[in-house]
């Protein structure tokens, strides 16, 4: 599992690196202003029915679902299932995908409803969504043979294959720039070729699994009914996530020009921790808890499940602590360049530290979460997301005004701890959640470990002032990040969490994982 969870989490950690670079050069081109804010929208649709139809809740029933077929009636009738649900997927999509082109319009005065105030960059959102829209049906067919390959545990291509995303909008980015063209026409129309991309290197990794997936004509039969009751509530869970995020967006748009680029940005890096670790974390333990589960196997689920627990928290408090010290820098270097100011990073800045203060929980949701999946109940996390929906819109409501483009991140942060809670009380009440005194402790030193980074790095920072030149800048940065993280793995080594001979060990274990995983 661990090799697993390194594999996913280091191709994601590469597509983060490569989705910044991208964010550096939107944020150089576009800025923060009615333009940056328009293209976002129209990126933030597409994607919101990725999650809804192509990712969280397909997945958490089709997985399990894909792998018991596999394992009790064998390869040619598990592909036959995944032909007949590609089927499926695409002639609602497609059937989705038109009605959105059709109405888009009205579509984003319910989603942007303070852009119509505006009537350049509302029309300017309608020509960028109805450009962007088609990526829906790509990405999500995409989902569903990364979904295959999970389930065949070749997880490297189902996570290589997303590096196409950010490759082709840096390509499109650069090109509309080098051509003086609209560059947030040029990028919107990069994000649907990228999902052409990816859908082709996925279609080509199934074959070279011996497992081509054209779609069969689409037909309900029993295990694709079966299916869609399982997402239903997955759906309606997915559903509730989707609705806090529109709600942030519309809370966004109803605020001062810009305020969604500064929360978008911010959101860019507090993604690069929550986007590595969680990925990584719920791919990769949803199919071993489901085998430990079917085999009965509940010693080796909660093994699995603490370990996950025990890896996440271990590289995502030290992520926190990071964040809350460096935010301010951070921001100006990666993005106070061209037209988003220095003032622009530090606004962004704020948001960022408000996303951190949830990073732990919104990982821990990752892992908690397949606990229910695993088990075939995706009813309990729905009604969960419908008591935090209410509360992040209520947090919203009263953080609006006050706090302006810090709210809505700091509503995220506090609806994702009683998230979290709410799901370790259940588990925990259910007695499949065993937290052993032991790990308790080990976490403890942990945060410990984290907070005394935390304090070194910021007397760093007040020892060796920020400089002024960029390339000065961007060594006081390095320099402040890697030290921090010798900091943190010498108290790691300190407290005991970690022995120095493991330490010494993990190049050569990484290298033979490599070698002995290359699917």
């Amino acid at each position: 599992m661990l090799k697993n969870f390194l594999t996913v989490g280091g191709w994601t950690m590469l597509s983060r690196i490569l989705g910044l670079v991208r964010d550096q050069l939107l944020a150089a081109f576009l800025g923060a202003g009615p333009l940056q804010d328009a293209y976002q929208v129209a990126c933030r649709l597409p994607n919101m029915f990725r999650r809804l139809f192509g990712e969280g809740a397909f997945n958490a029933a089709f997985v399990p679902l894909f792998s018991s077929v596999l394992v009790e009636d064998g390869a040619d009738e598990a592909r036959h299932f995944a032909r007949r649900t590609l089927g499926v997927m695409l002639a609602w999509l497609v059937f989705l995908c038109l009605l959105g082109e059709l109405f888009m319009p009205a579509v984003l005065r319910a989603i942007a409803p303070g852009f119509v105030q505006s009537g350049e960059r509302y029309a300017l959102a309608v020509t960028l969504s109805r450009i962007t829209f088609p990526y829906l049906v790509m990405i999500c067919a995409a989902a569903l043979l990364a979904g295959v390959l999970n389930g065949l545990h070749r997880f490297g291509m189902a996570s290589a294959a997303y590096l196409a995303f950010n490759i082709v909008g840096i390509a499109a980015i650069l090109g509309g720039a080098c051509l003086s063209a609209n560059v947030a026409i040029v990028a919107a129309w990069g994000v649907t070729l990228s999902g052409v991309v990816q859908l082709g290197l996925l279609m080509w990794a199934c074959e070279r699994a011996r497992f081509g997936l054209m779609p069969l004509w689409p037909r309900l039969t029993p295990r694709i009914r079966l299916l869609l009751r399982r997402m239903v509530p997955g759906l309606i869970g997915s559903g509730v996530g989707q609705i806090n995020l529109t709600i942030d967006t519309i809370i966004g748009t109803l605020l001062p020009a810009g305020s969604v680029s500064l929360m978008y940005f911010a959101d860019r890096i507090n993604q690069l921790p929550l986007g590595v670790l969680g990925a990584a974390a719920g791919t990769t333990l949803l199919p071993v808890l489901t085998r430990h589960v079917a085999a009965g196997d509940h010693e080796g689920a909660h093994t699995a499940q603490n370990r996950s627990i025990e890896y996440v928290l271990l590289l995502t408090l030290p992520a926190v602590a990071g964040i809350l010290v460096l935010a301010d820098p951070i921001m100006v270097v990666l993005f106070g360049h061209g037209s988003f100011t220095e003032h622009d990073a530090v606004l962004s800045a704020q948001s960022l530290r408000a996303y951190a203060i949830g990073l732990p929980a919104f990982v821990l949701v990752k892992v908690l979460s397949p606990a229910f999946f695993a088990r075939g109940d995706t009813r309990t996390p729905v009604m969960i997301g419908i008591g935090v929906l209410v509360a992040n819109l209520l947090l919203n409501l009263v953080f609006m005004k006050p706090l302006a483009h810090v709210g809505p991140p700091l509503a995220s942060s506090l609806a994702a701890v009683l998230n979290v809670a709410s799901l370790a009380i259940i588990l925990r009440l259910r007695a499949v959640l065993h937290v052993p005194q032991a790990l308790l402790m080990r976490m403890g030193f942990v945060g410990l470990a984290a907070l005394g980074m935390a304090l070194g790095v910021g007397l760093g920072a007040w020892g060796l002032p920020f400089p002024a030149h960029i390339v000065l800048r961007l060594c006081w940065l390095g320099f402040m990040v890697v030290g921090g993280g010798a900091l943190y793995l010498l108290l790691l080594c300190l407290t005991g969490i970690v022995r120095w001979q493991q330490v010494a060990a993990m190049p050569g274990r990484l290298k033979r994982g490599r070698r002995s995983g290359g699917a």
